[in-house]
């Protein structure tokens, strides 16, 4: 896991064609906005966040964010512990996002 800043992120997004934009937010907080093609998994399933990310191909490199960077650095950790070799965490999260936002 490495904590990136956001032009950081967005530079290793994209430059890799094998990434996925992992958003772990509450729907409440997703309802807001979203960045845009992100995948959406509420870490506070507890065991269901578990059980969702255990079916994510662990060949990918995820780039993950929450509303400030917290719970996104602590997914990462969780994956890393899962098996996922390639995660990186948007410090700052949502809240300080600057680019594209859509809705789900």
């Amino acid at each position: 896991m490495a904590d990136l800043t956001q032009h950081e992120w967005i530079s290793k997004l994209k430059a890799d064609n094998n990434a996925i934009v992992l958003d772990v937010r509450t729907p409440e907080e997703v309802a807001q906005g979203i960045i845009p093609n992100a995948l959406h998994i509420d870490i506070f399933k507890g065991q269901g966040f578990l059980d969702e990310v255990q079916q994510l191909d662990r060949t990918k490199t995820y780039f993950v964010y929450c509303k400030a960077g917290g719970r996104s650095g602590q997914a990462c950790a969780v994956m890393n512990q899962l098996g996922f070799n390639q995660t990186y965490n948007l410090l700052g999260g949502f809240s300080e996002w600057q680019g594209e936002v859509s809705s789900l």
